[in-house]
């Protein structure tokens, strides 16, 4: 294992495994990848780390003046990279981005200082972006101390309150992600606060509706429960005492959460809390792209561009 991953191994060992199958994936031709305005010393040391760890080819994509800047404080030497030249303003690096992805100079992109809303805005352009067939959506897979895998939650960064068939759309995106990911029988867990329908709560209506959308051949392969708590799905004994039979309770790849607000601080909690890290991708756009935020350590930020090189239709 080379001296770049040694480092994040012991912290969170299953977030490595992912960058030590991207590496194994990517082979002796690493894919490209756009960093849209690296102009701080956060996104440069993440290109460093990225370009010797060997799962991609971070394209700095901005101001050259800014990111030499950038470098000189983070003593990288961006030498190192390619630079494709923007204007100063943060939203030009962003379409010169989109634009190389459309071209097919790059597999993927990945936000720099950016804001997310400025990379975002360039990417779902209805003339110039890079819209897919399938709505936009976002996974996290998670590596928490006391969890025996690596857990997924859906979505908890761009879908706001997603109603039935955008709820579909990003089961469709995260169970092909875990199974380009090597698993190939996900056990999904629809959690709602309970897990028994409740007309009040439409997030079980909707739990209810998409297993029935699955026993139908909606997600083949996949095994879909709902509406589950989220103390029974995570938990095979919290299952048991409440006389729940599940194939998913305690075993579970993936979490579809019923709004952004209950999976964002789900998420936070996992990460404050819990002790987790995350990788972290935007589905259904042509390209995989890695949203990062300043709080993100640097295992977080490598591990989602191994995810982004794992989930490339190159591949």
């Amino acid at each position: 294992m080379s001296s770049e991953l040694i480092g994040m191994e012991n912290s969170h060992p299953r977030l490595t495994q992912l960058v030590v199958q991207a590496r194994e994936r990517a082979g002796s031709n690493p894919l490209a990848i756009a960093l849209a305005y690296p102009c701080d010393a956060l996104a440069l040391h993440a290109a460093q780390r990225i370009l010797r760890s060997g799962i991609a080819r971070p394209l700095l994509v901005g101001p050259p003046d800014l990111i030499q800047r950038a470098g000189d404080e983070a003593e990288v030497d961006v030498r190192d990279f390619e630079i494709v030249a923007s204007q100063r303003i943060p939203s030009d690096a962003a379409l010169s981005a989109v634009k190389l992805a459309r071209q097919g100079a790059v597999s993927a992109l990945m936000k720099g200082s950016l804001h997310t809303d400025e990379l975002m805005a360039a990417v779902v352009n209805k003339d110039a972006g890079l819209r897919g067939e399938t709505r936009i959506s976002h996974v996290f897979m998670f590596d928490l101390p006391r969890y025996p895998k690596l857990l997924a939650l859906a979505d908890c960064v761009v879908n706001i309150a997603p109603d039935l068939m955008t709820k579909r759309q990003i089961l469709d995106n995260a169970i092909a992600l875990l199974q380009k990911l090597g698993i190939s029988a996900p056990k999904v867990a629809i959690v709602a606060a309970l897990e028994t329908v409740n007309a009040a709560i439409p997030a079980t209506l909707d739990a209810q509706a998409l297993v029935n959308m699955a026993r139908e051949g909606a997600w083949p392969g996949a095994i879909v429960e709902g509406p589950c708590g989220f103390d029974n799905a995570i938990s095979i004994q919290a299952a048991r005492i409440k006389k729940i039979d599940s194939q998913v309770a305690g075993d579970v790849d993936l979490m579809l959460m019923p709004d952004l607000n209950a999976g964002n601080m789900l998420y936070k909690s996992f990460n404050y809390v819990g002790g987790g890290d995350s990788a972290g991708l935007v589905l259904g756009a042509t390209v995989p792209i890695v949203l990062t935020s300043r709080s993100d350590s640097l295992q977080s930020r490598v591990a989602s561009v191994a995810m982004a090189v794992l989930a490339s239709p190159r591949f």
